[in-house]
């Protein structure tokens, strides 16, 4: 799946990851990098590695938090005109998906993720 989705978003020159991170930064701008890996269900070291790819691309800007320790993460004008321009194909890509996919095997996909999500959080 990563593969079409990075397939898909190659127009626009971003990944299906960073697509994925530049949405959970704007529906939680600002957010703290440790939320954001939460968000993202992802290791410190892959968000971080990913973050720095958008903040070089001008797509989010990460400053320092309340005190030393914490990092805040916000979406730049460059960011939203991205996702403005990737969510077409982002959808494309959904859409192909589902064309693949019964509903039901959709339903238990997302099941699943979510139960393997859940797990994976448990400590």
């Amino acid at each position: 799946m990563s593969q079409l989705y990075n397939e898909i978003l190659r127009p626009v020159g971003i990944r299906g990851t960073q697509y994925s991170l530049l949405v959970a930064v704007k529906l939680s701008d600002p957010v703290l990098m440790t939320k954001l890996a939460e968000y993202a269900v992802m290791d410190r070291t892959t968000l971080t590695h990913n973050l720095e790819i958008l903040e070089k691309q001008g797509f989010v800007n990460i400053c320092s938090g309340d005190d030393r320790r914490t990092r805040m993460v916000t979406i730049t004008k460059e960011g939203l005109s991205m996702l403005v321009k990737a969510y077409p194909l982002w959808e494309q890509a959904q859409a192909r998906i589902r064309e693949t996919m019964s509903p039901e095997c959709m339903n238990a996909l997302m099941e699943g993720l979510s139960a393997l999500v859940t797990a994976t959080q448990q400590r």
